[in-house]
């Protein structure tokens, strides 16, 4: 109680002062003395008690329901190994036909729940530069990741990703991927998606040779590229953010991944990776795309393709001694090829002049023309000219 209010009232009550008068002697309005008072006469001195000025309603605070969804969903994305973030809670709640509060409001929700750890000295979103596609296939970034088997066993990853839309054109896994692997899974996109104008990827040999011990013979994923027209991209060595996305991707992969039990065998985990490319795509919604699914981000713009500058002839020369058998070998499109001298030159050192697909086989000793080919891709052993 207000010991003051109390002397007002009772100055009225008991010793008979006006109103006015006990406004002028106590410094306060006459109506407030009036509303004292009344309220000594309806409740005794607990009315004249200092009253709360909150507002008796609150229109502005979040809905108990609201707020308790908003908790549940964060456990829930938690447990599935999705994003949990205040900007995706608020994405659900908008898809379930509620209408959610503001980003702040859920960050503070959570922040109270105790289920936000601070992190004031983690870089901030805003600082990063960020560059994207402006259409869908325009660039595709390709990697490979890994996970492990319930044995311990590990596992390699190839993945395939729109770098515009963020869409996963696909995801596999293998004991372990070999160039030849890698191209029958880029054919296969391409045969689906069309062909994109240009890939972006590290420098693994799979993609490139262009950091190989041996440089000159372009392996096969770069001749597919070479032979579609399309552009090929390599980040710098030992530069991962130049595939930022691709590595962003990579962690949104191993977070699910991990919120379930390690597969047993590969049949296991491909069965994992193709619930997870379906969520990825039409279930997940993606901060970088406007908070849309990758799926509706890829089918709303018309596709990029590849470019129609003529591609680079592909120049360079290779020495080698006949064996045994009347060959000698010679890597293209990223596989071993053995060409077929005879054995008549077994022995012989050689000079190999390479042009595409064209190859001139001479005797490095005396310059003499001894074999020529025109290398099928579809065989290892080539046999001469006529």
């Amino acid at each position: 109680m207000k010991p003051k209010n109390l002397v007002i009232v009772r100055a009225v009550v008991d010793q008979g002062l006006t109103h006015a008068e006990a406004a002028t002697r106590f410094g306060v309005t006459r109506q407030w003395v009036h509303t004292l008072v009344r309220r000594y006469e309806a409740d005794g001195p607990d009315g004249v008690t200092p009253r709360s000025r909150a507002p008796h309603t609150h229109p502005g605070r979040t809905p108990p329901v609201i707020r308790d969804r908003i908790i549940e969903l964060r456990h829930e994305l938690t447990n599935q190994g999705a994003d949990a973030g205040p900007a995706t809670i608020a994405w659900h709640l908008e898809h379930e036909g509620r209408k959610p509060p503001s980003i702040s409001t859920i960050r503070r929700i959570l922040h109270d729940a105790a289920l936000i750890t601070p992190a004031p000295n983690k870089r901030p979103r805003s600082s990063y530069i960020r560059f994207q596609a402006d259409l869908p296939n325009e660039c595709w970034q390709a990697d490979i990741t890994h996970w492990y088997l319930a044995n311990g066993t590990r596992i390699e990853i190839l993945d395939f990703l729109d770098d515009h839309a963020r869409y996963l054109l696909d995801i596999r896994p293998a004991a372990a991927f070999t160039g030849p692997m890698v191209v029958t899974v880029m054919t296969e996109l391409i045969t689906k998606y069309g062909a994109p104008h240009s890939t972006l990827t590290d420098n693994g040999l799979v993609f490139t040779t262009r950091l190989a011990r041996f440089k000159g013979a372009r392996g096969g994923f770069e001749k597919l590229l070479e032979t579609h027209g399309i552009t090929q991209k390599n980040g710098r060595p030992g530069h991962p953010q130049t595939q930022g996305k691709i590595e962003g991707f990579h962690q949104t992969l191993k977070r699910w991944l991990t919120a379930r039990p390690l597969p047993e065998t590969i049949n296991d985990l491909t069965h994992l990776l193709t619930e997870f490319r379906t969520w990825y795509n039409t279930a997940r919604p993606h901060r970088s795309i406007g908070r849309r699914t990758p799926q509706t981000a890829y089918t709303a713009l018309p596709k990029a393709s590849p470019s129609t500058n003529p591609r680079t002839a592909e120049w360079r020369s290779r020495t080698d001694i006949v064996d045994q058998y009347g060959k000698v070998t010679l890597r293209y499109a990223g596989k071993i090829r053995h060409l077929g001298i005879g054995n008549a030159h077994n022995g012989t050192p050689v000079l190999m002049l390479i042009h595409d697909r064209d190859v001139v086989v001479s005797n490095s000793n005396t310059g003499e023309t001894i074999g020529e080919f025109t290398i099928d891709p579809d065989k290892n052993y080539q046999r001469k000219k006529p």
